[in-house]
């Protein structure tokens, strides 16, 4: 039995004058561990699709299934990490850490040193007492990070996390990020629009086709990629061949006509 199961979405807008197909026949499976991107043009479903896996949106049909479970009964396995960190400006960078917590009433003197620990081990040690507006976007999003790891969730959703960063910024919270969910083993699916990006954080891409959204193809990561930091991944000498071949299909899929 595979981690995830995405089975048969399709996913279709209804307004009073129209009706859009946003997604269609999308079916995938993620093993524990895996780290998956979806790629493609503007507007090809990429965050309704993240959206239906958090279980935030209902499919017009098909299923999400974590370990066998429907994806309504495994809301607490997920944990989600956006483009802003939503950080509540009001409250410190301990508080802010520990809502998830409080949330879904798993606050124990264990679970709070833990989230404290992960905070220093992320590079914020004597932060806490900080609010938000005292941090630069970068240690926000890292704080960001710590709350959505510490009610240690299954798998992470990321839906472009790095894109509002200065590019020397979000370089370092790849590397970061990518360190992370591995000590920690966790699943992730990154929603972005940087082919570098997904390059070198995945172990697979799966590019979807201009609306309605479909996977057109899927592109696996070779293992000598796979195991360096994404920073270093970028240097690799296969890196740019991937680049190459990835930035081929996503021009294809932009340029084919809809239907």
């Amino acid at each position: 039995m595979s981690f995830l199961s995405i089975k048969d979405i399709y996913h279709v807008y209804f307004t009073k004058d129209s009706t859009t197909t946003a997604l269609e026949d999308i079916s995938l499976t993620i093993e524990e561990g895996e780290f998956i991107s979806l790629l493609g043009p503007s507007g090809c479903g990429k965050t309704t699709l993240l959206s239906i896996i958090a279980g935030l949106l209902k499919p017009t049909y098909g299923e999400v299934l974590i370990e066998g479970k429907k994806i309504e009964k495994a809301k607490s396995d997920i944990g989600y990490m956006l483009q802003q960190d939503y950080l509540f400006p009001w409250k410190t960078i301990e508080e802010n850490i520990l809502v998830g917590l409080q949330i879904m009433n798993q606050e124990t003197e264990q679970t709070r040193k833990k989230t404290l620990d992960l905070l220093e081990e992320i590079g914020l040690k004597g932060v806490e007492k900080a609010y938000p507006k005292q941090l630069s976007g970068g240690m926000r999003q890292r704080a960001a990070l710590v709350r959505t790891l510490a009610t240690n969730p299954k798998i992470l959703l990321l839906d472009e996390p790095f894109s509002a960063l200065d590019f020397q910024t979000k370089l370092k919270l790849e590397d970061l990020v990518s360190e992370t969910l591995k000590e920690y083993q966790k699943t992730a699916i990154l929603v972005t629009h940087d082919i570098g990006e997904a390059i070198a954080m995945s172990d697979r891409i799966f590019l979807l086709s201009k609306r309605p959204g479909k996977i057109a193809k899927v592109f696996d990561i070779p293992e000598n990629l796979r195991n360096e930091t994404p920073f270093d991944a970028r240097q690799h000498p296969e890196y740019s061949n991937i680049f190459q071949q990835i930035w081929e299909e996503l021009d294809k899929l932009e340029t084919k006509p809809e239907h």
